[in-house]
């Protein structure tokens, strides 16, 4: 089913800057890369969670998702929401919302019995830019586009980005 699996960057796909990514470069199954960049997570003012001690999931033609320790998540402002989905790489998910704000919908994921190619991110939570103010070094991550992944978007990322309009193809 796919054709790309990050062996060689289609022509389609943006050239990198020497301080750039292309998701392109990314394999396929994906892989996991500690970062030790500040990541913040925001919902207004409130702190969610804030780390230096991360993993970015990197997988073909999508952007970059952290998954944050669990001990650098302030679990008092989120509750287990209903429902789960399962990835084929790091197994079944668990999501979370905001315990203050309910209604905001799910905000976050994590895997508490991932496979086994992904066990450092046991309990490890991702949240979604599209929903809550995410940050890497100071920059204001931008949410992958469609209505279930993801990806987190900064400066240092090129696409195209699965989940853009055409690319259900890939």
């Amino acid at each position: 089913m796919w054709t790309y699996r990050g062996q060689k960057r289609p022509d389609f796909a943006i050239v990198p800057e020497t301080d750039q990514e292309s998701v392109w470069d990314y394999p396929r199954p994906p892989i996991l890369a500690p970062d030790e960049r500040s990541v913040e997570v925001r919902y207004g003012d409130r702190l969610v969670a804030a780390s230096t001690r991360t993993y970015r999931v990197l997988e073909t033609a999508s952007p970059p998702v952290f998954y944050i320790p669990p001990q650098d998540v302030n679990w008092e402002r989120l509750r287990s929401a209903a429902g789960t989905s399962v990835c084929e790489w790091k197994g079944v998910a668990q999501y979370w919302k905001l315990a203050a704000q309910p209604e905001t919908g799910i905000v976050g994921w994590s895997y508490p019995e991932p496979r086994p190619n992904f066990e450092q991110i046991r309990d490890y939570v991702s949240f979604y830019p599209a929903v809550l103010a995410c940050y890497v070094s100071g920059e204001r991550v931008r949410a992958q586009p469609g209505k279930f992944y993801g990806g987190w978007i900064t400066n240092e990322i090129v696409g195209p980005f699965k989940g853009e309009p055409g690319t259900g193809h890939w």
